[in-house]
Formats: structure tokens, C-alpha cells, sequence
């Protein structure tokens, strides 16, 4: 999902869903900081209205196991600043510490988003936790509210306001379908609310203090919990990291390079991979390749630049002009691909890019490596490639449903808490990639920093200047070097606003700590957990695991 966590617009629902793992994706030596806690203005939070937790089986549509995964509801205040506003009831899953005899206590997890499903995720988090870690501690997920069992927002879109979202000004469009029936009722949908009902949570398991695992913008959400209540929050590991002063235009707008970036290093690999894939030997070729499987499905070609051209493209007989050759590809490659786009377009406006599930798909997997061995399959033999029962179209009614919900419960949330002044310098990019060439390389990210995405949806609030003051440990920041969709150096920001023990973790994986089979990062996570402090500062990639 996007936002920071895989936005993707309500006119790509053509890609291709993945392996549960993969779904789940689209993320300095020990030090202590000891602050007087009675130096801080701390939230106050009233007692949970539940007293005591009713632990059940979940909802079926999770498919846990009740013998080890258990559900329970917390009752919330709707609106924190009034108390009239009524409440709304909060679902947590737990999954119990797998030897009780050495438990430590809980860790709460969120998956990024906003508008990641904290039920479902928290088994995927079990999943890839160390051994040390999912036996100690009590893993906890809270339902972000706005989402199912959580308060869902309940939104019903005219088709006016559908027309309004195919042409980029989403936020105005779902605030207003999704407060048709009551003005006003998504005022509620902040980061800082999320974090309220974590204390709420807090206080109705009786703990004194939480451990957090926080992924993408789930490091925000935990930065915000322990801005809010240093003196209740223990370990904090921040996967995947963003700096609060990109919130939310930015983060988007920074999304743009990373993105390219990680393209390339695909087509390099699927290259270096060429005697599995025989796409090519050099990423130059692959990309044609990966054009020409597009141009057969939707008709019109990509428009992001072809990689540079390397000796392996100079044609035989050229040889001795290679030097020109190369540069003049690389001089007009990127011109000579907008203008074939531009006139294939002209044939039939409805030959874009877009209409492409593959050309969607590839941008999905960017952030996951462990996608690459099947997305260079599809490029190789196309859209059968993909396993049966995992494509778009393989989707039940239910679970269209959720993805569209959780998207405009993002929607809500970025326009909601916006900080960042929009660019009216950047319409004219804005325009050209969505009404042009329809690049979703460049569009998501001008659609936002241009000021469309949240035109007509001003915010409503504003995140507290997030902090370590009066934290007794500092956090732990994973920070992928070519992450696409929390770049390297906003990580690096919020590491030093929380002073934070950072990691860097080589790769653009989104998520250092959740692709698996990462032993450094794992030794990493388990000592800090353990002991509040890590001597790693530095991890490779995480290799690829699944089938080439």
C-alpha cells in the first residue's frame, strides 16, 4: 500500500497480488539516553473503559489459529478532545509468548500505511521475528481506528467523486463521500489518535511499559507513542524509518527517485540473471523486453527512461564507434520513449501504460526482492507466470472491499495531518504524468507535492514534534541505503530526532527486518530487545530466498 507504504491510485487496481510474506511488504554502538522524566509534558490518558480483556477466537477472514492467536476488543473515546463524541471499540490480537516461562512482556507491531491492517499483519510479524523474540514477548497488533473493527469509516462514493479521483484530487473526493452521511466524522483519523488508543490498549492489558515494532510509517505511529508517554515506552525498533518534517506531501514527492533507482537495480539483476531468465545480458535489453511484454498487453509503452546502454548493446559491425553509438542511445532514449508513448496515445487514448498489469506490478515489487525471481518470470513468459489464485482478478468481493477502504482511510489520514506546503511550481509535471503519459514513476509523487491529492482536504491536525525526551532507552532505526519508499535519508532524520542506535542496511529492500532470512539483522533485533543496545551499525542485504 502507499501513502508511504505503497500508495497506489484508485485507477491501478490491475497488479498482481503476492505470497503472503510478500503482501506483507509493499521499512552505532548501544546507546542509553536517561532524561528526568518530570522535565516533560507528558499526554495523559484516562483508564481504558474495558476492565480486563475478553480473549476469543479472531474474525474468520484472518485465519488464526485460536490456540495461539486471540482477539479482543478495547473501547476508545471517537474523539479524545470530547468526550461527547461517544466511543468506538478497537480490536487487538495477541499472540502469546511462546515460552511463558521467560516472558518479558509485549511488543506492539504496525505494519506502515497508514491503512495497514494491524490484525493480520501481527501473524506476519510472528512470522519473521527472531526465535529469541517470539518467545519472550507477547506480540501485539491494535487495529489503526478508520479500518474494520476498528471504527471503519463507512464511505460511499457518487460518481462525481469517483470522476474527481480518476483525475487526481482523491483527498477532497473520499473526505467528502466518506462524510456524506455525518460532516466531520473522519476528523478523528490522525496518527496522534492511533497512538491514544495504544495507551488505551496499554492500560487494558495492565502493563506498565510497551516494546514497539514499528514498520514504515508504523515507525511514525511509534515515535508518536513515545512523544506522547516516554515514561510507557520501553524498546522501540523503527524499521524502515521517515523523517517527520516530509510529512506527508514529501514523503511522496521523495518516493519518485527511489523508485527509479530501484528499477534499474531490477534490470541489472534480471541481467545478471540471464543465464536462468534469458532476458538479456545487459539491463539495457531486459528493458526492451519488459517494453515489449507491456506494449503487448496494453497497447502503449513505458515511458520511464531505458537504462544506459553498456558495450554488450552496441550492435556487430559498430564496434569501432561504440563510444558514439552508446551515448547517442543515452542522449535519446528517454525523449524517444515519451514520443512513441505520445503517439501511440494519439491512436487510441486508451493505450497507456497504465492499463498494463504488469507495468503496475513492477512498481509493487520494487521495494521486495524476493518478488524479483517472479517478476522476471512474467517478463519472460507473461501474466501466466503469475501463480493461480494470487493475480487481481483471483480477489473476492470482500477483499476488493478492504483494499479499497484501506486506501482511503489513507487517503484520510495523509490529507488529514498534511504539514507540507503544496508546490504550485510542479503542476506542470503534475499534469504531464497524469493526463499524458500516465507514469506512475512520476505522478503519485507530483500528485502530491503539486497539491492535488489533498486539494480541497485541508488538514485537520497536526503530528506533536516527535522526540526521545524522557525516553530510559534510546530506539533502534533499520535503515535501508536504496529503500524506494522510505529513503535512506529521512531514516537517518527521525534516527537523530529520537536519538536512535542506527543500522545501515545495505540494498533497497522496504522493510530490513521483515524480508527474512537476514541473520545479522535478526542478531541485531534480538540483542536490542534483550538488552536495550546492539553493536551492529551495519548489515548486508537480505538474500533472496524465494525460487529463482
Amino acid at each position: 500500500m502507499s501513502g508511504i507504504d505503497g500508495h497506489l491510485d484508485s485507477r491501478q487496481r490491475a497488479g498482481a497480488r503476492y505470497s503472503r510474506r510478500t503482501r506483507f511488504v509493499a521499512l552505532v554502538g548501544g546507546l542509553t539516553a536517561t532524561v528526568a522524566v518530570a522535565a516533560v509534558p507528558l499526554a495523559t490518558a484516562q483508564p481504558a473503559p474495558s476492565a480486563g480483556l475478553r480473549w476469543e477466537s479472531c474474525p474468520a477472514e484472518y485465519e488464526l489459529d485460536p490456540a495461539s492467536d486471540q482477539c479482543a476488543s478495547v473501547t476508545v473515546p471517537r474523539n479524545y478532545a470530547d468526550s461527547a463524541a461517544g466511543t468506538i471499540d478497537v480490536l487487538v490480537t495477541r499472540h502469546r509468548a511462546e515460552d511463558p516461562g521467560s516472558r518479558r512482556g509485549v511488543l506492539f507491531t504496525n505494519p506502515g500505511g497508514p491503512g495497514g491492517d494491524a490484525i493480520g499483519s501481527n501473524s506476519m510479524f510472528v512470522e519473521i521475528l527472531p526465535d529469541a523474540v517470539r518467545a519472550q514477548w507477547d506480540v501485539i497488533g491494535v487495529q489503526p481506528r478508520g479500518l474494520p473493527y476498528a471504527g471503519a469509516v463507512e464511505c460511499v462514493l457518487a460518481p462525481e467523486q469517483t470522476t474527481a479521483m480518476s483525475l487526481g484530487f482523491g483527498g477532497a473526493a473520499i473526505r467528502t463521500a466518506c462524510e456524506s452521511a455525518a460532516p466531520g466524522s473522519t476528523a478523528h483519523l490522525t496518527t496522534e489518535n492511533t497512538a491514544k488508543d495504544w495507551e488505551q490498549v496499554r492500560l487494558a492489558l495492565g502493563e506498565d511499559v510497551i516494546d514497539i515494532y514499528g514498520l514504515s510509517y508504523g515507525t511514525i505511529l511509534g515515535s508518536t507513542y513515545a512523544t506522547l508517554f516516554p515514561q510507557h515506552t520501553g524498546r522501540m525498533v523503527l524499521d524502515s524509518a521517515v523523517d517527520q518534517n516530509w510529512l506527508w506531501n514529501d514523503v511522496l514527492w521523495q518516493q519518485n527517485g527511489g523508485y527509479k533507482d530501484r528499477f534499474y537495480d531490477l534490470m541489472n539483476w534480471v541481467s545478471a540473471h540471464d543465464d536462468t531468465y534469458g532476458l538479456g545480458d545487459t539491463p539495457l535489453k531486459v528493458y526492451q523486453r519488459w517494453s515489449d511484454r507491456i506494449v503487448e498487453e496494453a497497447g502503449g509503452n513505458p515511458t520511464l527512461a531505458p537504462p544506459p546502454a553498456q558495450v554488450g548493446d552496441v550492435p556487430p559491425g559498430l564496434e569501432a564507434l561504440a563510444d558514439a553509438y552508446r551515448g547517442g542511445v543515452d542522449l535519446t532514449g528517454p525523449a524517444r520513449v515519451q514520443f512513441e508513448a505520445f503517439v501511440r496515445s494519439l491512436a487510441d487514448p486508451s493505450r497507456t501504460q497504465m492499463s498494463s498489469g504488469i507495468y503496475v506490478m513492477t512498481r509493487q515489487v520494487l521495494p521486495a526482492r524476493n518478488s524479483w525471481p517472479l517478476m522476471a518470470r512474467v517478463i519472460r513468459d507473461g501474466p501466466d507466470a503469475i501463480p493461480d489464485g494470487t493475480a487481481m482478478d483471483d480477489l473476492t468481493e470482500q477483499e476488493y472491499e478492504r483494499i479499497a477502504q484501506s486506501q482511503m482511510m489513507q487517503t484520510l489520514v495523509l490529507c488529514n495531518e498534511n504539514s507540507v506546503a503544496a508546490r504550485p511550481d510542479r503542476i506542470p509535471g503534475w499534469l504531464f504524468s497524469t493526463f499524458v503519459t500516465g507514469d506512475l514513476f512520476d505522478l503519485i509523487g507530483y500528485s502530491y507535492s503539486a497539491g492535488p491529492a489533498c486539494g480541497g482536504a485541508p488538514p485537520v491536525a497536526a503530528l506533536p514534534a516527535l522526540s526521545n525526551r524522557g525516553l530510559a532507552t534510546a530506539p533502534l532505526v533499520l535503515q535501508g541505503m536504496r529503500d524506494p519508499q522510505t529513503p535512506y535519508q529521512g531514516g537517518v532524520q527521525l534516527a537523530r530526532d529520537m536519538g536512535a542506535h542506527l543500522v545501515t542496511v545495505d540494498g533497497g529492500d522496504h522493510g530490513a527486518g521483515i524480508q527474512g532470512g537476514n541473520t545479522v539483522i535478526d542478531q541485531a533485533v534480538t540483542e536490542y530487545l534483550e538488552d536495550g543496545h546492539t553493536t551492529v551499525t551495519h548489515a548486508p542485504e537480505a538474500p533472496i530466498t524465494a525460487p529463482l
